[in-house]
């Protein structure tokens, strides 16, 4: 397997997929694809298509899973990777940026020099725009209802209860 891209589209129409084709591959490629009808007229923009589908694979007797084995692969590979590292909690505000890291780890994952891995990370983070809390988080909505900060200092009241009863403590002093 080779490298991979990845983007979260807003629907699986002609519209959004040729978006993505045209933004993240080369004129002159040839693509091979699931028999979607989205993917109808991207010879038009100059790619090469090569459409498979799974329904004629099976009317021809062959296995349709050997078509796109290593699509799948990945996308397995991604789905684990999510409900794994995060827990399956995603949201989908960051799943730009979720995929933007499971890309980088993926394309990169036999690298021959760790090194150069460390060094690109680096490289990423100086010639980057530095990043905002305010560009990270999903939505600037503040609470409903403001959060009141303790009126006194101790403990909570769940927590409040008579000191206990130890004589020996209350003799200080009186040891003879």
């Amino acid at each position: 397997m080779g490298r991979c891209r990845m983007a979260p589209l807003v629907d699986a129409s002609a519209v959004s997929l040729h978006r993505f084709v045209t933004d993240h591959v080369e004129p002159g490629a040839t693509l091979i694809t699931d028999g979607w009808m989205g993917y109808h007229g991207l010879a038009k923009l100059g790619y090469f298509h090569d459409p498979r589908s799974q329904r004629a694979a099976r009317a021809h007797g062959d296995d349709p899973t050997k078509l796109l084995r290593r699509v799948h692969r990945v996308a397995s590979l991604t789905k684990r990777w999510l409900l794994g590292t995060h827990q399956g909690s995603v949201h989908e505000a960051h799943m730009a940026g979720y995929l933007n890291e499971f890309v980088f780890r993926f394309n990169r994952r036999s690298s021959r020099s760790r090194g150069m891995l460390f060094y690109r990370v680096l490289e990423l983070a100086v010639a980057h725009a530095p990043v905002r809390y305010d560009h990270l988080i999903a939505s600037r909505r503040p609470r409903a209802v403001p959060s009141t900060p303790p009126r006194s200092r101790g403990r909570p009241p769940s927590l409040q209860r008579p000191p206990a009863n130890r004589p020996w403590r209350a003799i200080r002093g009186s040891a003879g």
